[in-house]
């Protein structure tokens, strides 16, 4: 291609005209073209567009919602025992079929999965709050403190976590309490690490220079400025950490050493029916699949929760 002279006007013949923009609109170029959205709102935003994590938060509070209710639409009760139907399969009368003492698997199921969620939960939050205050204090003081106490949950964290909860089992009466506190021994350890590590990470920002030199607190700076910007981590973790906590209830009861009878447990059932598990299916059956599909909706909405808030994701 041939490159084609452009004559070269004069500045005289210039005019205003000439430095005109061709093709924009001045007015529509000012127009924001799309809705400011806050971090939690475009977190949000993102969470709902992941189909598998919003599946994954149907599941959970469908499960929620028949743990608190499912007892309440059947006319049997969770510890009354009938001889005369013992080990029957699933029917219009009895939906999961019966166990070994007559009582009604429906009942007992969704009396299990409300144990199951109220430990998981309880200590989750207590988790939370005993992990987040810890490795705040840890991760803002640094130096001195941050070893001391950081070397303490190392000790804390190495004594093996079956020891700690037999020992518990033992020392108090099997209950749901016990159990709860034997899971918060050392289950909040590793919140307080990854507190510790967001803490340190936030502490030397330019906010936090701004408002230690107006004259703020440790405790303002702690709980006013860096605690809640690493809310997202503590919420994916706390998320996460509730299908572990469902888990270990679920082991305990199992082994023994959770709930006793004739409260219900989808550990303790599960354990009861292995002894016929191949004449009765149904009654290992149901407890294991419950247990299986809530731990599986929590974790996969812990992972989109976790995609959601990562801002290195945002597009």
């Amino acid at each position: 291609m041939k490159n084609e002279l452009i004559p070269q006007a004069s500045a005289a013949n210039l005019t205003p005209e000439d430095f005109r923009q061709i093709g924009v609109d001045e007015k529509q170029s000012e127009v924001i073209q799309r809705e400011s959205l806050s971090a939690w709102r475009d977190s949000w935003e993102r969470l709902r567009s992941n189909k598998l994590a919003m599946a994954g938060l149907i599941v959970m509070a469908l499960v929620v919602i028949m743990a608190f209710i499912g007892p309440m639409i059947s006319k049997f009760d969770y510890q009354t025992n009938d001889l005369m139907n013992t080990n029957k399969p699933p029917n219009s009368v009895h939906w999961f079929g019966t166990d070994d003492l007559g009582r009604d698997m429906f009942v007992r199921t969704w009396m299990g999965a409300r144990i199951s969620l109220v430990v998981g939960l309880a200590a989750a939050l207590i988790d939370v709050m005993i992990g987040v205050i810890y490795g705040g204090i840890m991760g803002y003081f640094g130096g001195r403190v941050d070893e001391i106490m950081n070397k303490f949950a190392e000790i804390l964290y190495s004594i093996p976590y079956l020891l700690v909860t037999i020992l518990l089992l033992v020392v108090f009466e099997p209950s749901l309490g016990t159990i709860i506190l034997a899971l918060t021994i050392t289950g909040w350890i590793n919140m307080s690490w990854i507190v510790r590590g967001e803490i340190m990470q936030l502490k030397n920002r330019e906010y936090v220079l701004a408002s230690r030199s107006m004259g703020a607190g440790s405790g303002r700076l702690l709980f006013r400025h860096l605690l809640p910007n690493a809310m997202g981590p503590i919420i994916v973790t706390l998320t996460l950490s509730v299908p572990n906590a469902i888990f270990s209830e679920a082991f305990l009861s199992y082994l023994g050493l959770g709930v006793q009878e004739p409260v219900a447990s989808l550990g303790s059932m599960i354990s009861s029916s292995l002894s016929g598990w191949m004449l009765y299916p149904w009654r290992m059956l149901f407890p294991a699949l419950l247990i299986s599909l809530t731990m599986l909706a929590f974790n996969i909405f812990g992972d989109g929760l976790r995609d959601a808030l990562d801002p290195k994701l945002k597009k």
